[in-house]
């Protein structure tokens, strides 16, 4: 087979409508590694980045609420920043590049689940507009 290991993918195709930061940067620990409260962190098999996590909501409304939040993996030598928030949104409005996706059967569930992986996160390119489309909806409400 010619696709092996993290498949390539585009933020664009991860999140169309965007996500938003509801979590704060954590460092992924190495539950294997660590033993007798010495705790070894996680580092990427490919590269030996360490490995960080943030949660982040999905702002696709057809997007089931129990699927909304998910954990984006951040391949990086140190803490990755995140992004100013912006007037406005409740959240932190985020994109992400160099995202990858890793598929793989969830034990507890048998169903196909996705492990999504960036090299670093930033401002939206289009903040402008997430400001408009929140500034619409408060005067519509």
């Amino acid at each position: 087979m010619a696709i092996q290991g993290p498949i390539p993918i585009s933020f664009e195709q991860v999140f169309p409508h965007g996500c938003y930061i509801v979590g704060a940067v954590e460092q992924v620990k190495d539950f294997d590694a660590s033993s007798n409260g010495r705790t070894v962190y996680a580092k990427d098999k490919t590269t030996g980045e360490l490995v960080w996590q943030v949660a982040v909501m999905d702002a696709d409304p057809a997007v089931k609420a129990g699927q909304k939040t998910v954990s984006v993996k951040i391949l990086s030598p140190v803490e990755p920043v995140v992004p100013p928030a912006l007037p406005g949104l409740p959240f932190v409005p985020v994109e992400f590049d160099g995202m990858t996706v890793t598929p793989y059967v969830n034990q507890s569930t048998g169903r196909l689940a996705y492990s999504i992986r960036a090299t670093s996160m930033r401002p939206p390119r289009t903040a402008g507009a997430a400001v408009k489309a929140a500034a619409g909806k408060e005067s519509a409400a």
